[in-house]
């Protein structure tokens, strides 16, 4: 499916977006107000789906790809709807929604997400899907650095993430197959990795703002620059610091540049004042991050590389891509030269507007849930949904 599918809706996204005064979060802190949207934008609504369930995995004496061990691994996990089991008592009707860097599963069962896509009738609809929504380690309240290890914390790379949340789904709540796996930013390049991985354990999987290539060129080199500037900053104390380091709010700086679209910024942006509240709102923003779990997150995405293996795919794949979006260019043309290389894919570039925020719409499910309807529908009723 080549990208002109998306554009009839070029009309239509245009309305939502200049309607659109909050966001579903921050992509590093969801708990102030976001920028992206506009000056005016009300903070984040953070209320979690009251339906959600809450729980915790643990996995004893857990080894890491690199070596490095903890006595206990927790996992925090929501899930929303009922599983449903086949004839052979085995789940079939399984979802597993994946989150962005920084995020967690509180982003995803805001009323943004629940509104866009876990009503009745919407494309994931809670009364149809059994919902997982894990915290990947390192986010959220999943075993992380600032629980007390700090730069103690073992290395964890984007596969322990996708091991993790494997071992969540077959042992802790032993699902056999996934219907489908939707995941953004981070989450899609792990819905790539799953897809690779246990390539007859899902039905389809879609990657939002993801592409299946290295982290290379400019999303390397901003991803090396927070880095550096968190490690290079000397309030930082080898991770053991008392406030927070001024390298990580330059950073975070870089990367809130980087998120949103340039069109949007230069509207957002018309003046002195407008950046001296930007720099204002953003120092607020990076101050209620954990620069150690950021360093760990960041680090974490160096060694993703799906490229090579994609021929092993063999699930059906919906990728997803905004046109203006600045972490994973389209100029690029990547899922234009690799999708249609897989067995069973499909793809959409949504056309970006003047006022879109390139790669922060993920966070505003409204603009792009018709897509998600797609590839639901593309996937086709789970078994227990065809007898209905």
């Amino acid at each position: 499916m080549k990208s002109q599918l998306a554009c009839t809706a070029a009309s239509v996204l245009l309305g939502v977006l200049l309607s659109a005064t909050t966001l579903a979060g921050s992509a590093f802190a969801q708990s102030t107000p976001s920028p992206a949207a506009s000056g005016t934008a009300s903070p984040w609504d953070q209320r979690v789906n009251s339906d959600a369930i809450q729980a915790d995995a643990w996995f004893q004496n857990y080894k890491f790809r690199n070596g490095g061990t903890l006595d206990r691994v927790r996992i925090h996990y929501a899930t929303l709807g009922t599983p449903h089991r086949d004839a052979k008592g085995d789940i079939d009707n399984a979802v597993l929604v994946l989150h962005w860097t920084g995020g967690d599963s509180r982003a995803l069962l805001s009323p943004t997400f629940t509104q866009a896509f876990f009503n009745p009738g919407r494309p994931l609809d809670a009364k149809r899907y059994y919902l997982i929504f894990p915290d990947s380690v390192g986010h959220g309240q999943s075993s992380k650095p600032s629980d007390g290890q700090k730069t103690k914390f073992p290395d964890y790379d984007y596969g322990d993430i996708v091991d993790l949340q494997h071992k969540l789904v077959t042992e802790t709540l032993g699902i056999k197959h996934l219907h489908a796996i939707l995941g953004m930013s981070m989450g899609g390049m792990n819905a790539w990795q799953w897809a690779q991985a246990y390539p007859d354990m899902m039905d389809g999987v879609m990657p939002v703002v993801s592409l299946p290539i290295s982290v290379s060129g400019r999303n390397l080199l901003w991803r090396r620059m927070v880095i550096d500037a968190i490690r290079s900053d000397p309030d930082w104390k080898g991770g053991d610091y008392t406030q927070t380091p001024r390298g990580w709010v330059n950073g975070f700086r870089v990367l809130r540049m980087m998120i949103d679209s340039a069109p949007a910024l230069q509207q957002q942006l018309p003046n002195g004042a407008a950046a001296d509240k930007f720099l204002a709102t953003t120092r607020m923003q990076a101050e209620s991050v954990d620069p150690n779990d950021m360093l760990y997150s960041l680090k974490s995405s160096l060694n993703y590389d799906p490229e090579p293996r994609l021929s092993e795919i063999k699930t059906k794949v919906f990728a997803l891509n905004f046109s203006d979006d600045e972490f994973n260019p389209d100029e690029l043309q990547v899922l234009q030269n690799t999708v249609p290389k897989l067995k069973q894919g499909r793809y959409v570039v949504q056309p970006g507007t003047a006022r879109s925020p390139g790669h922060f719409a993920m966070t505003i499910p409204a603009l792009w849930a018709q897509h998600v309807g797609s590839f639901m529908q593309w996937l086709g009723d789970t078994p227990s949904q065809a007898k209905n």
